[in-house]
């Protein structure tokens, strides 16, 4: 394989090694995929100031996230059928995440169950909830987190309506995958995708089915989720969930700041900048651009979180430069995930956190506390 320097040799990896309907639908965005790209590229535009000659001896990048100490300010992002990019790929993520010192977050629409990922860690990991028309499953698996001890519930605002992603369709995704001819002969080129899956029993939606009403297996998923998600979600909803769940709650999927105002109302100990990757409103602002404004607005009121288009150590600087307190990745750890399998989501982690470190020593710090805009050469953000 040869020697990994960088997450696009993850991506380049799991590419080869990841099923094309999987793969596909961790790496792509909805409509002309405008927005997917600008998460990432509008990175680019912001430049740093090199200083010298200063003591950057005995560095730290420890932080906190809604109170929880992290070796550094990067979760583990919520995503759906982490567990078909890699056999167990929840276990093993959470598991990378856990030794490493960072949060990872289990998403509602997850391959392995909340109990499943509960058994085989031994810290609070975060759970991510959708707003679900069934209010009595919500109660449950709020019910469920609470069992596992998780140490944060994300809510998720922005999938009342899903975003059209062409590449899925044209796949026919499904968990598990149907199939159809077309699929057989992309599963024959996979030989250790297929083994790792042969060797497990998750491969379903284990948080959903014999766990929702009227889902007792996967042909009746499809028409579940495209009935459940709840069109008439308001603010007066994520209240009501905060008082159910009664623990730490961040809100995900804040664009604008006058949503940011309204999640400070709501009572959340943090908000997330997110686009959801790109993969919903295509023609969205980039999370990057939209956070100095939100941060702005709410950042002495809440903690203010970003994620998408993070794929370095020097974009998690960016973005603590502009204002944000954790960062979150889904596509890094997801490559490093089908390439490698847990070993490849450490490797992912070990990658940001080296250029992370690097890039502010660069930037004349040895503290990641002391990082804000002044590191930012001005008239680039």
């Amino acid at each position: 394989m040869g020697i990994i320097t960088c997450i696009e040799a993850l991506r380049v990896q799991a590419q080869k090694r990841v099923p094309r309907m999987f793969y596909d639908y961790a790496d792509s965005g909805s409509w002309t995929e405008s927005t997917y790209r600008a998460n990432n590229s509008d990175f680019a535009k912001i430049k740093f100031r090199q200083r010298v000659a200063v003591n950057l001896e005995n560095r730290s990048l420890a932080s906190t996230m809604v109170g929880q100490a992290v070796s550094m300010p990067v979760a583990l992002s919520p995503t759906g059928l982490t567990g078909m990019q890699h056999a167990d790929g929840e276990i093993l993520a959470a598991q990378a995440a856990e030794k490493f010192g960072v949060p990872f977050t289990l998403s509602t629409m997850s391959i392995c169950s909340i109990e499943d990922v509960a058994a085989n860690t031994t810290k609070p990991f975060w759970f991510q909830l959708y707003v679900m028309k069934d209010r009595e499953f919500i109660n449950r698996l709020i019910d469920r987190a609470k069992a596992a001890k998780c140490g944060a519930l994300v809510l998720t605002l922005d999938l009342q309506v899903l975003g059209q992603r062409h590449k899925d369709l044209r796949n026919g995704l499904s968990a598990p995958p149907k199939l159809t001819i077309a699929n057989i002969i992309n599963m024959a080129t996979k030989p250790r995708w297929v083994a790792g899956m042969l060797g497990t029993q998750r491969r379903g939606f284990g948080n959903i089915v014999g766990h929702a009403t009227s889902v007792s297996d996967m042909s009746s998923l499809s028409a579940w989720t495209q009935q459940q998600f709840d069109l008439s979600l308001s603010w007066a909803d994520v209240e009501w969930i905060k008082q159910r769940w009664g623990g730490k709650l961040i809100i995900k999927g804040i664009m604008d700041p006058e949503d940011a105002r309204l999640a400070v109302n709501s009572g959340a100990d943090a908000l997330i900048v997110s686009n959801h990757g790109g993969r919903q409103l295509d023609g969205a602002q980039s999370s990057i651009e939209a956070l100095p404004a939100i941060v702005d607005a709410v950042g002495s009121q809440i903690e203010v979180h970003m994620d998408g288009g993070i794929r370095s150590g020097q974009d998690v600087l960016k973005a603590v430069a502009l204002g944000a307190k954790g960062v979150y990745i889904g596509r890094p750890f997801l490559y490093g995930l089908g390439a490698m399998g847990g070993p490849g989501v450490t490797k992912c982690l070990d990658i940001i956190r080296n250029e992370l470190d690097l890039t502010m020593a660069f930037c004349g710090l040895r503290d990641l506390q002391q990082v804000d805009k002044k590191i930012l050469l001005p008239g680039t953000f």
